[in-house]
């Protein structure tokens, strides 16, 4: 009784872990429909145009308002650790460079995680529990090409571009507040932020938001593209894939940072 009761966790582990590398095999298969159908520019290029509106125009005001709250709470807070012990100037430079180099690609990709990852799934899962992307196939259409790789595209064009809004506002914020609450002017948060400020951390940025645009979108959509179950499978596969994107946003910023910095 004891070794059949010892080998239930390790068969629930085996069956984890194929599960896993199930996923990881369609995923790969999916990206590889996606590159194939880069070529398709007539399917998807009027459909990625569409979803770039979606997740960059339709995302700012959210965008604009966590990084100026971003902003604010890193000047604050920074105000406070650092009373009387450095000088005011140093503030500027934690304010700048945590938006660049953290608060503003990983904040962004959090929400966007959340607005349009779940927005993707829900979409795709929809179509899919109705047979509406059967039916694509069905009329010779490639679903890939026209319904997945608009939306990752668009992730990966929009995204950056939104992150260059949200280091802007939340550093633009963090200076106002700085001047506004501390004892310090703008010549004081210029000099700070001119202090450890490198032409590399704004490409590190960048790069960060183009690896999360990638993300947010690709897992989203392989999670609706393959949901099942009706309407409650349909939620399920939402859940999943802000979860899933969110775990894969966070993944991504630790390694970027191990390989990068």
């Amino acid at each position: 009784m004891r070794a059949s009761a010892a080998a239930f966790p390790a068969l629930r582990f085996m069956n984890h872990a194929v599960d896993l590398a199930a996923h990881v095999g369609r995923f790969g298969l999916l990206m590889r429909d996606v590159v194939r159908a880069l070529g398709d520019v007539r399917t998807y290029g009027p459909q990625t145009l569409a979803q770039a509106y979606e997740i960059g125009v339709r995302s700012l005001p959210i965008v604009f308002l966590i990084s100026a709250f971003a902003g604010v709470v890193m000047a604050l807070q920074a105000g406070y650790q650092f009373t009387g012990t450095v000088p005011w100037s140093i503030v500027g430079s934690i304010v700048t460079e945590s938006i660049l180099l953290e608060l503003g690609p990983v904040l962004t990709a959090l929400i966007l995680a959340g607005r349009v990852g779940a927005r993707i799934a829900a979409e795709l899962g929809t179509m899919r529990v109705t047979e509406q992307i059967d039916a694509l196939e069905t009329l010779a259409r490639d679903p890939v090409s026209y319904l997945v790789t608009p939306r990752i595209l668009a992730g990966a064009l929009m995204v950056p571009v939104l992150v260059v809004f949200a280091d802007a506002v939340g550093i633009v914020s963090g200076w106002l507040a700085a001047v506004g609450t501390l004892p310090m002017t703008t010549t004081d948060f210029l000099e700070g932020a001119r202090l450890y400020n490198k032409p590399f951390d704004y490409a590190y940025s960048e790069i960060k938001a183009l690896a999360f645009g990638l993300a947010l979108t690709a897992v989203p959509c392989y999670i609706g593209f393959h949901a099942t179950g009706g309407a409650e499978g349909v939620g399920r596969a939402t859940t999943r894939a802000v979860v899933a994107s969110s775990v894969m946003i966070l993944l991504l910023n630790t390694l970027l940072a191990k390989m990068l910095l």
